[in-house]
């Protein structure tokens, strides 16, 4: 397991940073849909950002991918107050693509309060993390991301197509499926940059990737997962191509997941999923929190799958998930347990698409599975065959609507995601879809233009 990066870690002096060759601090925060916020600063100015914050506009959380500022509590009826986000150096790390730069994570705060800002996903893993806590219990987290690398392609609706477009690569490496590199390059320059990237491999969509992560303390594996899709992103513009992590681009193609490897150590580092003398190896208490996630599964699709164009990507015989469903190394269920055993023992969640904001996803994961555990809830029988019939099992919300109905009935798990944040997002997600079903789309313009 990767060691979090603590407040206590050494951290690095301006003067120290400008020996490297460090001349710009570049501080990034997620905002409620994950993409990456940030500010460039000078390395001198380093101690004066770290004292008293640097000033963004609260706004910055409520403002849709179009630019449109969403009207939620705390944003234009405040008066568009501020929000000062604090440099966490326990995460700085030169980037390889742009010399002389480094990055690091930002905490946000309400300055009139000093309090955390309650929109800030980061804050939010910790308080569930505080929760998982007070029952002598620590997430560990292997994020699993996909994502398509596409290139300028004026001639489609969105001017973008997929990378080398040659079907049947799934699972390879080399130029094949590649005939730039873009995967070693990548790989090497995420090594480089220290978020524990490991390995990868060309997927099933043309111009699909994935690369994979190592597994560690639930927040780092968050700070990591976020990190890397703000690299992966940013190493592809320099590329003049564009990565999305959206959950299906493209028609023709399959959607991107984000699945996440669960366990749960205790204080002595022990997995408390495991248990050699239990049916199929799992602990009563590895059994309580796969109920617990299959209680909360509708509710935590509105943090996993949180766009209208997530439910694109469900459906039979997708090898994403369509039903409410558990299984012993069964990739047709939503939950599958994984083969290892012993310290190897962990639930991996297949719920998520690519799109989804990595702190969301996996304070939610880790609520509905506290929420199993303290409530001692027991799963039904585990997936026997192939999952996608909906005689087997109930089905997922199949609308990012249907989703938020989900969310806003389920007051167990809304209570540990907190007031402050669960309004916040529904109220964003509610303009989301009010947004879309106003827009003609091309598909409306080709179906009905001609004959209507």
């Amino acid at each position: 397991m990767r060691e979090p990066q603590t407040e206590q870690s050494p951290a690095p002096t301006a003067e120290a940073l400008s020996a490297q060759g460090i001349d710009i601090v570049r501080v990034v925060y997620p905002d409620l849909i994950g993409a990456d916020r940030a500010r460039d600063i000078v390395v001198d100015q380093l101690p004066a950002a770290c004292g008293h914050g640097l000033a963004f506009c609260r706004a910055v959380y409520h403002t849709s991918p179009q630019g449109d500022v969403v009207p939620v509590a705390g944003g234009l009826d405040a008066g568009l107050p501020d929000i000062t986000v604090r440099p966490d150096l326990a995460t700085l790390a030169p980037l390889p693509w742009e010399p002389g730069v480094a990055w690091c994570l930002g905490d946000a705060h309400v300055p009139t309060t000093g309090g955390a800002a309650p929109e800030s996903p980061r804050d939010l893993l910790r308080r569930v993390l505080a929760h998982t806590a007070d029952l002598g219990l620590h997430p560990v987290v292997g994020p699993e991301l996909e994502y398509y690398l596409c290139r300028p392609d004026p001639s489609t609706p969105g001017g973008w197509s997929p990378y080398a477009p040659e079907p049947g690569n799934v699972y390879s490496a080399g130029r094949r499926g590649d005939p730039d590199g873009h995967l070693v390059s990548a790989l090497r320059q995420l090594h480089a940059l220290g978020i524990g990237a490991t390995a990868g491999n060309h997927e099933f969509g043309a111009g699909q990737f994935e690369i994979n992560l190592t597994h560690s303390a639930a927040l780092d594996a968050a700070d990591r997962a976020f990190l890397f899709k703000a690299a992966v992103k940013e190493i592809a513009r320099t590329e003049g191509r564009l990565a999305t992590f959206m959950a299906k681009p493209f028609n023709a193609e399959g959607g991107s997941g984000f699945h996440l490897h669960l366990s749960l150590v205790d204080g002595a580092g022990h997995n408390v999923f495991a248990d050699d003398d239990a049916p199929d190896g799992l602990s009563g208490t590895a059994r309580h929190a796969i109920a617990g996630i299959l209680a909360h599964a509708p509710a935590l699709a509105a943090l996993h799958n949180p766009t209208v164009n997530s439910y694109k990507r469900f459906g039979p015989d997708s090898l994403a998930p369509w039903l409410i469903d558990w299984g012993l190394d069964n990739r047709s269920a939503m939950l599958r347990i994984p083969p290892e055993r012993g310290d190897g023992t962990r639930l991996e969640l297949r719920l998520g698409d690519a799109g989804a904001n990595p702190y969301l996803a996996i304070a939610s994961a880790v609520a509905a599975l506290a929420l199993g555990i303290r409530g001692k809830l027991d799963p039904p029988a585990p997936l026997d065959g192939y999952g996608y019939r909906t005689d087997l099992a109930p089905k997922l919300p199949g609308t990012l609507d249907a989703a938020l109905d989900a969310l806003t009935a389920d007051t167990e798990l809304t209570g540990l995601l907190g007031a402050g944040f669960t309004e916040a997002f529904l109220a964003y997600k509610r303009n989301e879809i009010a947004r879309f079903q106003q827009y003609v789309t091309d598909w409306e313009f080709r179906e009905y233009a001609r004959l209507l």
